[in-house]
């Protein structure tokens, strides 16, 4: 039976099945539904942000540190670790997602007109928080993980890794990930076909744990952030690069569909650029 039909019979299935409480409301998670990753895949991209997104695909734009922009051929803009500037934009995003280990991943008064402000943490300390954002062409969720509060020791569920399921692509945001997951952790946040990891080697984790994790994830594409320096950068491709395919592409955008993701993990380095509105 070819694969695409499998996973279709296994999202009705796993929609038919009886839910508890609220979760009966949930669109349910293709990512966590679908273990396996769809192969030969390849990627194309496209250096400017204001452009169409193609059909079937999903823009994925690097502004800074470790936000992101994530665009959709729907026309939905989310900016990752928002810190309130993205560039010379008057570009106002529909979601954003924060998390708060430093100043340089959220803020306090985000632009109101923002759609949906999704805080990575919980309004109490250590209580986490849990978004189920279902904005009909992309699904937004997120895992808790712990975090070194900034006040000293550990904020339980502190960060937050965001998982954006769109075109079938499951898309993940490590954020200030302080740890290695646990078992249930890695069960919520089920196939990443790409992820957006920090290799700073010390603010967040030491590079080798880091490894562990993508080693673990197994995920097509791997976007470096939160680099610093290009020196961290360097050191974080020379001690992975045995096991991945690395590439530089030279541009802060790629595109990226379901159909074309990269046959074995990849890093790809974006170089990072404030969005610029046309003059």
């Amino acid at each position: 039976m070819p694969r695409g039909l499998i996973a279709l019979l296994a999202l009705v299935l796993l929609g038919a099945l009886p839910q508890a409480g609220a979760a009966q409301d949930r669109r349910a998670s293709h990512c966590i539904a679908i273990a396996d990753a769809a192969p030969e895949m390849k990627y194309l991209h496209k250096a400017s942000w204001q452009e169409p997104v193609a059909e079937y695909s999903v823009r994925i734009h690097y502004i800074a540190h470790a936000s992101f922009l994530i665009q959709t051929r729907g026309g939905l803009d989310v900016v990752t670790d928002y810190t309130g500037f993205i560039g010379n934009t008057d570009l106002i995003p529909d979601v954003v997602t924060m998390n708060h280990a430093h100043d340089t991943h959220w803020t306090a008064n985000p632009d109101p007109a923002i759609g949906h402000v999704l805080q990575g943490w919980g309004e109490e300390f250590g209580a986490g928080i849990d978004h189920h954002v279902d904005l009909g062409e992309m699904l937004v969720r997120n895992v808790s993980t712990d975090i070194r509060s900034q006040f000293g020791g550990r904020e339980d569920n502190g960060n937050s890794i965001f998982v954006f399921e769109v075109e079938g692509l499951c898309i993940g945001h490590l954020g200030h990930l302080h740890h290695e997951p646990n078992e249930a952790q890695y069960a919520a946040l089920g196939r990443l076909d790409v992820v957006m990891v920090p290799v700073d080697g010390g603010y967040t984790m030491a590079r080798t744990n880091m490894i562990n994790v993508l080693d673990r994830l197994k995920s097509r594409v791997i976007i470096p952030m939160h680099w610093f320096s290009g020196l961290a950068l360097e050191n974080f491709i020379e001690e992975i690069r045995e096991d991945v395919i690395v590439e530089r592409l030279g541009v802060p955008s790629l595109e990226i569909s379901l159909a074309t993701l990269p046959e074995r993990p990849t890093v790809m380095v974006l170089d990072p650029e404030w969005l610029t509105d046309p003059r």
